[in-house]
């Protein structure tokens, strides 16, 4: 800008982004977006009112902001170009800093270039360790393959006496894809001494032509050659970009057509545009339901079972758990079993079980399925109920239609709630009024005579008839003549092993 207007001391001084437009034009003045109207032709009252302005929100004691100020500059002197001055990384709050000050300005740093469309200019000084440098970590967070990071190196003239920079300005230390440039800045001491900025470019132009280290690569180094590669990249970047950029603000274009379309013959107070957005309303809340119980891939929530998927889990998991947990007495089942039997002989003596005292403890048993399986109807109809309180959340903006939607189908609910329970039992009640002997699943005597053959015959077919040790003699397999081995012979198979292990 060849103008010295930017606010300049010791601590923290950028305490709010400056966001500063250069615009090439013939006459030279600055504007400020909260200032409309005013043009600022002396560039010490856009200094003051930036530090004003800065004051203003964040207070004098050294408070920070994330609200921007917006400056202009019209200028003969200036490529056309859009920069934005952050803060520094503080790492010990003072004054009136909150002590999270160097998470709140990290924040507000990435707030700005996690954004694809602009390049990071990460400046470090010289003679600090580039490793260590808070510019660069950060731009690497944002942009691990350095696409839109230029590095500037700061300070090179207080650099200490046999030490360079030579090899992060050649791109050789930590290599970045658009490079470094170094400048060369007017010290505190220059800036109380009034020295000008023209000045200031002239003796930085010195330094580079002069230094040993430099002044081969002269010419790429300096605040005039970086304002050029910044306009250069930039407008590169912007070509890019701009494809997506444009492709991304046509679907929007045609989206905010359509709705404008929808809403081109819109009467606020016609009843048939009222009706169709409250059946539009009920008909999404019907789908919103019929996806969360038969499951949908939209907008899944991984936190919690809900909806279906609850429901799934309590005929599943839940009930048979119910089922498990009822309380079973051997001792209590047996007595009650030897009651039944005398009871039903009276005062004979029985020779064999009567198939009434069967029925009579199994229809006992039955009977206690009643609690688990009304338990889990309760269960699927709280489960129902939550379902519709998420589903009215979009009607929220309509409590009254919210409220009215939420009783109407709960009530349904409780309604059909009330008939599956008497459906239930009705399921109980039938399977207690007629035990079905001849299922296959029914253990009467003969498949209990059955299976205890079958267990019999496996037993003996695993039975050990004779073991022992037995000479082997003239047997060409075995090498080396006679030699004992122990054999062991069962009712399917003989084996023959080196010892009795």
């Amino acid at each position: 800008v060849s103008r010295d207007f930017l606010p300049r001391g010791s601590g923290i001084v950028t305490r709010r982004p400056l966001v500063l437009q250069l615009i090439t034009a013939k006459t030279e003045y600055a504007e400020f977006l909260h200032c409309k109207g005013r043009k600022f032709t002396d560039f010490d009252e856009v200094r003051q009112e930036i530090e004003v302005e800065t004051d203003r929100i964040t207070g004098v004691n050294k408070g920070i902001s994330s609200i921007p100020i917006n400056l202009r500059i019209y200028s003969p002197h200036v490529l056309s170009l859009t920069l934005i001055d952050l803060p520094g990384i503080t790492k010990v709050p003072v004054g009136d800093q909150p002590p999270d000050i160097e998470h709140q300005i990290r924040d507000m740093i990435m707030q700005f270039i996690s954004r694809e469309n602009c390049l990071i200019l990460a400046v470090t000084p010289a003679n600090t360790d580039l490793a260590n440098s808070d510019a660069l970590k950060l731009a690497k967070e944002v942009d691990p393959q350095g696409l839109r990071t230029i590095g500037v190196i700061t300070k090179l003239d207080l650099m200490d006496e046999g030490t360079d920079a030579r090899e992060i300005l050649e791109n050789k230390l930590l290599p970045l894809r658009r490079g470094y440039i170094g400048v060369v800045n007017r010290s505190q001491k220059d800036i109380d001494g009034k020295k000008d900025i023209k000045a200031a470019l002239l003796a930085e132009r010195k330094f580079f032509l002069s230094h040993p280290a430099y002044r081969h690569m002269a010419d790429r180094m300096g605040t005039p050659y970086l304002q050029k590669v910044l306009n250069q990249q930039l407008t590169n970047h912007i070509r890019d970009t701009l494809p997506a950029f444009r492709s991304k603000l046509q679907s929007q274009l045609l989206s905010i057509e359509h709705e404008v379309e929808v809403y081109k013959n819109f009467r606020p107070e016609d009843p048939t545009r009222k009706t169709k957005a409250l059946l539009q309303m009920v008909q999404q809340f019907s789908v919103d339901f019929e996806k969360r119980i038969e499951g949908s891939g939209d907008q899944v929530d991984t936190l919690e079972l809900s909806g279906g998927a609850k429901i799934n889990r309590i005929f599943h998991e839940r009930f048979p758990f119910e089922l498990v947990k009822m309380e079973f007495n051997e001792k209590e089942l047996r007595r009650e079993i030897s009651y039944a039997i005398k009871n039903i002989h009276g005062i004979r003596t029985g020779l064999f079980t009567p198939d009434m005292a069967f029925e009579a403890i199994v229809k006992k048993q039955i009977v206690k399925l009643k609690g688990p399986c009304l338990k889990s109807v309760d269960l699927v109809m709280q489960e129902l109920i939550n379902t519709v309180k998420k589903c009215t959340k979009k009607l929220a903006t309509y409590p009254r239609l919210c409220e009215e939607t939420e009783r109407i189908v709960a009530g349904y609910i409780r309604e059909r709630e009330e008939k599956t329970k008497d459906q239930v039992l009705l399921l109980i009640d039938i399977q207690v009024s007629y035990i079905n002997t001849n299922h296959e699943d029914f253990i009467g005597f003969a498949n209990a005579q059955q299976r205890s053959s079958q267990v019999n015959k496996s037993a003996v077919g695993n039975q050990v008839i004779r073991k022992g040790w037995l000479t082997i003699n003239n047997i060409g397999i075995m090498k080396g003549g006679s030699k004992e081995y122990w054999f062991v012979l069962t009712a399917e198979s003989l084996s023959w092993y080196k010892d009795d292990e």
